[in-house]
C-alpha cells in the first residue's frame, strides 16, 4: 500500500465513525416509532418486530401537528425572505460601497455573532410585547431576522468582497445607479452564496425552539418543533408516538439538505477567496 492510499484510509476512518455517530441517532429513532408501548418498555434496543405507521398517524392527528407546519413554513418563508433581502443589501453595501463607518459596522456585525439570544431575549420580548407583536407571524419573523441577520450579513460581505471592484466601476459607468448595481448585477453574481445563506437561514429557523417558545404562546401559534416539545409532555409514556413526531418535523429539513447539500458546501467556501 502506497502512502497516499495508507493516508486516504486514516482519514477514511474517523469520516467513517463520524459518518455512523450522525446517522445513528436517526435510525434508532426510526425503529423506535415502529414499535408498540411494550415492545419498547421491554428492549429499546432491539429491532422492531414490523413495520408499523400508527405512531406517525397518532402524533400528526392527535397533536395537531399539520397546523404547526403550516405555521412554521409560514415564519420561516417570511424569516428567510426578509434575512435575504437585508442580509445580502447590507453586504453589497459593507463590502463595495465606501462610506464613513463601514468597517465598525461590520465589526459590529461581528460582535453580534458572539451574543448568545438569553442575553437580550427578555428585552426583545418586552419590546415586541409593547408592539403588539406577540404570539403573531409578524413578529416571530422579526425575531429570527433580528437573530440571524449578523450572520447572514458577515457571510454575504465575505462573498461580496470577492467580486472584483473593475466590474462595479463598468456598470457605475454605463449609467447605473447603486440601486442598479445591487439589482442587474449583485443578485445575480451572488446567487451561490444566496442560496447558501438561504438554506442554512432556513434550519435555524425550523430548528429554533426556544424563540418560538417565547414568542408563541398559544398552542394556535405553535411552530412544529415546539409542537414536537410539546408532545413529548402530552404523550411522556409514549414514547414510539413522541419519535414519529421528531421524525415528521425532521423529514423537511432532511429532504431540503439532500437535494442542496452540494449547493451549501460551495456557497459557504465561495467568498473565501478573492478574485
Amino acid at each position: 500500500m502506497t502512502p497516499l492510499r495508507a493516508g486516504r484510509w486514516l482519514a477514511a476512518i474517523p469520516m467513517a465513525a463520524l459518518a455512523i455517530a450522525t446517522v445513528y441517532p436517526l435510525v434508532f429513532t426510526a425503529n423506535v416509532a415502529m414499535k408498540t408501548r411494550h415492545e419498547y418498555v421491554l428492549d429499546r434496543f432491539a429491532p422492531a418486530e414490523g413495520l408499523r405507521w400508527d405512531a406517525f398517524a397518532t402524533a400528526w392527528s392527535s397533536a395537531d401537528m399539520g397546523r404547526y407546519l403550516v405555521n412554521s413554513l409560514v415564519v420561516v418563508t417570511g424569516a428567510v425572505a426578509l434575512l435575504l433581502l437585508v442580509g445580502s443589501m447590507a453586504g453589497f453595501a459593507l463590502s463595495q460601497l465606501k462610506f464613513r463607518g463601514s468597517r465598525v459596522l461590520f465589526l459590529g456585525c461581528l460582535a453580534a455573532l458572539f451574543i448568545p439570544f438569553q442575553v437580550i431575549m427578555v428585552p426583545l420580548a418586552r419590546t415586541l410585547g409593547q408592539a403588539g407583536l406577540v404570539d403573531t407571524y409578524p413578529g416571530l419573523i422579526l425575531a429570527y431576522t433580528a437573530q440571524f441577520l449578523p450572520f447572514t450579513v458577515f457571510l454575504m460581505t465575505s462573498y461580496y468582497s470577492g467580486i472584483p471592484a473593475e466590474i462595479i466601476d463598468a456598470a457605475r459607468i454605463d449609467g447605473n445607479s447603486v440601486y442598479g448595481v445591487y439589482g442587474r448585477i449583485m443578485l445575480p453574481l451572488g446567487r451561490p452564496a444566496l442560496l447558501s445563506v438561504g438554506i442554512l437561514d432556513a434550519l435555524f429557523c425550523w430548528n429554533d425552539v426556544l424563540i418560538a417558545l417565547l414568542l408563541m404562546p398559544s398552542a394556535e401559534h405553535r411552530t412544529l418543533m415546539v409542537g414536537v416539545t410539546a408532545l413529548r409532555g402530552q404523550y411522556s409514556a409514549d414514547i414510539p408516538t413522541f419519535a414519529g413526531g421528531v421524525l415528521i418535523a425532521a423529514v423537511p429539513v432532511l429532504v431540503l439538505y439532500l437535494f442542496f447539500q452540494r449547493q451549501i458546501a460551495s456557497g459557504v467556501t465561495a467568498g473565501s477567496t478573492k478574485g
